[in-house]
């Protein structure tokens, strides 16, 4: 089975190591992975501030760089939304729609692209100690992935979940809101990682990488002693 990997602007620039270990568990899955280097933003960034025609243009980009792929699989359910998206954004425009739908309808973030594509639910990763799971607002409440990151994650040997308190909070990310609305944001940062630290876990896992970079930035300027890792690097272990 051939995918293309969608890497997300935050993997490429912050966190390479996650986009080879999502490399590397396709492949060990039996994925063949393409990455077009014509990839760039999907445009959420301006989308969500309200910059619309901008997106679009991003967007377009997006559309025909991915294209011809079979299927499109990305360690982001925050990205894989703006994907599913783009239908929306170009209603009224026929061309553009079909197009943006053909996308949609071949896009899966990571876990879910191996519990219901795939078929996948134990990888055969070892990780030993304590974890907790943070559920990133876009991938569960727009994209509507719950079960699979749990699904994987409780077939890992030598981990044992805890499960995080008042989990459907919000990180207080949410891309641009970080920045424009930074004294909230703290504040919710701050009820999260008093959260992770209620389980004593020696680790925090997610599937965005927002959420996570949000997180464990807090928790390192706090000198709170938990390792934050994106889910692909957890399922990658051995």
């Amino acid at each position: 089975m051939k995918v293309t990997l969608f890497v997300t602007c935050l993997i490429d620039m912050f966190q390479t190591n996650v986009g080879k270990a999502t490399v590397e568990l396709l492949e060990s899955l039996g994925c063949e992975v393409e990455f077009p280097e014509s990839q760039v933003c999907c445009g959420q960034p301006a989308y969500n501030s309200g910059y619309v025609e901008a997106a679009k243009e991003a967007a377009k980009n997006m559309i025909r760089t991915f294209e011809h792929a079979e299927y499109v699989v990305t360690p982001s359910g925050s990205c894989a939304t703006m994907f599913v998206e783009y239908p929306h954004i170009f209603k009224g425009d026929p061309e553009w729609e079909n197009r943006a739908k053909a996308l949609a309808d071949k896009t899966y973030e990571l876990t879910q692209f191996i519990v219901d594509v795939l078929k996948v639910t134990d990888v055969g990763a070892r990780l030993e100690g304590t974890a907790t799971y943070h559920t990133s607002c876009h991938m569960t409440r727009l994209l509507g992935v719950k079960d699979a990151p749990f699904t994987l994650l409780s077939n890992v040997k030598g981990l044992k979940i805890e499960k995080l308190p008042n989990a459907q909070n919000c990180c207080g990310f949410g891309g641009t809101f970080s920045v424009k609305m930074m004294p909230i944001s703290e504040q919710m940062v701050d009820e999260k990682v008093n959260s992770v630290m209620q389980t004593g876990a020696d680790y925090l896992i997610g599937a965005d990488c927002g959420c996570l970079m949000n997180i464990g930035g807090r928790m390192e300027r706090l000198d709170k002693n938990v390792r934050v890792l994106h889910i692909a690097q957890v399922l990658n272990s051995r």
